[in-house]
């Protein structure tokens, strides 16, 4: 700890709990969540009866479980029983990037386990100011998961163009409603690092009392919405989400400087951002081989630079989404998500003003023909691209 402010740090230990488990096979994750839980105290640990517990899975899209956008059903299916099983009400609630609720549960399989378990589907509709004591000041939240007595965050495993990870933390991003999600990714611009405090601030307004992360089938490549399944046979869960993610981000190899979530919430000296904070339990995290994930395109070759030449070479400096024309079929869903509004249809093409494009990626995260591919400037491409996208280092 040499060098860092001992009065910056929480120097708790934060437990986060691994358990191997082989597939999506009910048997197999009931045992294996019971397994996960036992050395963090059970779910009685986080939950009391008769409290109402909302369940905030990954409802990014619709798409089916196979494809590892989503948080698998058997994975909501076993953890609403658990909460039944102790005597609790279990709701479930998200607000997905695109499409409703419901279409998004349906798809998934999330709704025909929500309704077999006898469970609440909610809907983020109302919400409510909150002020923040960051440099944010104000967030509108989603009122069910402000007012629900305890909060189970359901994360996906997956790699992230605009984070490279999204896990605990990011997951909570889905307690914004509508419009918010794009109008904040416009106020964070281009910029990574105010994005994730923009999350960081997000998850201390309320923080999960548990987070269970599906890392059974993970996604690596273009996630989140259009990368490739990644079997990893594992559960992870833990009480702060922060110390998750950071045990997470080292399972699936990727070094910090590329996971800017971690990174910030180590500058803000948030517990649990230091891996001597951390204690890992259950599975020896020496027993697994697992190679490193492939990462998004994100890469760019702007560490370190001032903000004034980032500003005027950013074109240059960085990836950019483009269409496919093969696969495109000119939904508008892109169009639609665009959180600065830069992408028009012009007869058969996409069209990009990539002057204003802040580089989230949201297009090519909704997109649901996986028709958008990424570009790298022309610096990048001479000079940067595969060190700071690289696993190693």
């Amino acid at each position: 700890m040499t060098g860092r402010n001992p009065d910056r740090y929480s120097f708790f230990m934060h437990k986060v709990s691994i358990e191997k488990v082989a597939s999506y096979d009910p048997e197999l994750v009931e045992i294996g969540l019971k397994n996960l839980l036992a050395p963090l105290g059970g779910i009685n640990a986080f939950i009391r009866p008769g409290e109402r517990v909302l369940l905030k899975p990954n409802m990014l899209s619709a798409k089916p479980p196979a494809a590892a956008v989503t948080t698998h059903p058997a994975i909501l299916k076993a953890v609403i029983r658990l909460v039944q099983g102790a005597g609790a009400v279990a709701l479930v609630g998200d607000s997905p990037g695109f499409g409703s609720l419901r279409a998004v549960a349906k798809r998934s399989g999330m709704l025909a386990a929500i309704e077999e378990c006898g469970a609440e589907l909610v809907e983020f509709s109302e919400v409510r100011e909150v002020i923040s004591g960051g440099i944010f000041k104000r967030f509108e939240v989603a009122a069910p998961y402000l007012d629900a007595d305890r909060v189970i965050n359901l994360p996906k495993l997956k790699t992230h163009e605009m984070m490279t990870l999204t896990c605990g933390v990011k997951n909570l991003f889905g307690i914004l409603v509508g419009a918010a999600k794009p109008a904040w990714h416009l106020q964070a611009g281009f910029d990574r690092e105010i994005f994730a405090r923009v999350l960081l601030e997000l998850y201390q307004i309320r923080p999960p009392d548990l987070t269970i992360v599906d890392a059974i089938t993970a996604m690596e490549g273009d996630g989140p919405g259009s990368g490739d399944p990644r079997q990893v046979g594992l559960l992870l869960a833990g009480a702060n989400p922060v110390a998750v993610d950071l045990v997470a981000g080292e399972i699936a190899g990727i070094p910090k400087k590329l996971l800017f979530v971690e990174r910030e919430a180590e500058k803000l000296g948030l517990p649990g951002s230091v891996r001597e904070q951390i204690e890992v339990v259950g599975a020896d995290p020496m027993d697994f081989h697992i190679s490193p994930f492939r990462l998004p395109p994100l890469s760019d070759v702007e560490f370190g630079l001032p903000r004034f030449i980032k500003n005027r070479l950013r074109k240059h400096l960085t990836t950019r989404p483009a269409q496919i024309p093969d696969r495109c079929l000119l939904c508008g869903v892109c169009v639609k998500g665009c959180p600065p509004g830069v992408i028009r249809i012009e007869g058969r093409n996409l069209k990009f003003d990539y002057d204003r494009c802040i580089r989230c990626f949201c297009c090519r995260e909704l997109c649901p023909e996986a028709a958008l591919d990424v570009r790298k400037g022309l610096l990048l491409r001479i000079f940067g691209g595969k060190e700071n996208n690289s696993p190693s280092g």
